[in-house]
């Protein structure tokens, strides 16, 4: 197990194939904590922004949430003040995380709806072992959960196995995935296909940025571009892939050679809770044969290691 990290194995959870896109049990690795809900933009402003942010006039929007384009105008005015339940419908129209609808409520001077739990919160007990469940049930395949910011709330042991030996300091929690792949120290130097796969992991966060508008996203793609490119990936010919077009492979080498990688993304398809919204399992498949049979040898060292260490 390396330096902490846990090994684990949906009711209503929904998965979706990539374009191109843990503690106790899970805290160690992962540091939840519920912040107050505060805005500093009146309500008015705060809808303006998202309304922009969707690229949405103001009568596209009054007509999606069947209200007058005047009505919409003077509320992001300040003339007039949304009811709670204005506030609601228009954060969905303009499908708001339910983070920034919190925001929205309190910038209008209403309490939150949304509860916001820690991972370890007894009532999230069912949807921990929902995240077990499709963790473990994909072995020999590597497979994790990650928060909002893409800190590691849980892995697989396929996954586990994949990491070797990086930076301890990389593994100090919480684990940042983006950073664990990219960085000098941690796999960067291992990704064959480097340059094609940050590419794709700063495509896919800046889109997450474009759609929530979250800081801390947007400082991680300055920080992933910043980051130099291997000797190796950059001395790397080009090569093209039967599936280039429709997904970006990690090509990633290993004792049992290179494996080539494709994910998926897996997250719960109704939730009302801002932390179970915020999470999602990234789940990687062989792209080849070669790969499939690499992931199960593998498997098979590990199950014998345990074996021979029990």
């Amino acid at each position: 197990m390396k330096a902490g990290l846990r090994r684990e194995g949906a009711p209503s959870i929904t998965s979706e194939v990539m374009e191109h896109r843990p503690a106790s049990r899970y805290g160690a690795l992962m540091r939840t904590t519920t912040a107050p809900v505060n805005s500093t933009l009146p309500v008015g402003d705060y809808l303006r922004e998202w309304r922009q942010r969707r690229r949405m006039s103001q009568m596209d929007l009054a007509l999606e949430a069947e209200i007058s384009t005047r009505h919409l105008s003077f509320l992001e005015t300040g003339r007039s003040q949304p009811s709670r339940e204005m506030v609601l419908l228009l954060a969905e129209k303009l499908d708001m995380p339910l983070r920034e609808r919190n925001i929205m409520l309190v910038s209008a001077g209403y309490a939150p709806v949304y509860s916001e739990r820690s991972l370890d919160d007894p009532a999230l007990a069912g949807m921990r072992q929902a995240v077990d469940l499709v963790l473990k049930g994909h072995d020999p395949y590597p497979a994790l959960a990650v928060d909002r910011h893409w800190s590691l709330v849980s892995a697989n042991d396929a996954l586990v196995s994949l990491i070797g030996d990086v930076d301890p300091a990389l593994m100090k929690p919480p684990v940042n995935v983006l950073r664990l792949s990219i960085h000098p120290a941690g796999l960067a130097r291992r990704i064959v296909n480097f340059t094609e796969w940050r590419s794709h992991l700063v495509h896919r966060l800046q889109r997450q940025v474009d759609a929530t508008g979250d800081a801390v996203l947007a400082s991680f793609v300055d920080e992933l571009r910043a980051y130099p490119t291997p000797d190796a990936a950059a001395r790397a010919p080009k090569e093209s892939h039967d599936y280039a077009g429709i997904v970006v492979p990690l090509q990633l080498l290993t004792e049992e050679g290179v494996l080539t990688l494709f994910s998926t993304i897996t997250i719960f398809g109704t939730p009302v809770d801002v932390t179970l919204s915020e999470l999602a399992i990234e789940a990687f498949f062989p792209a080849d044969a070669e790969t499939a049979d690499a992931l199960r040898r593998l498997a098979d060292k590990r199950q014998a290691a345990a074996g021979a260490a029990g």
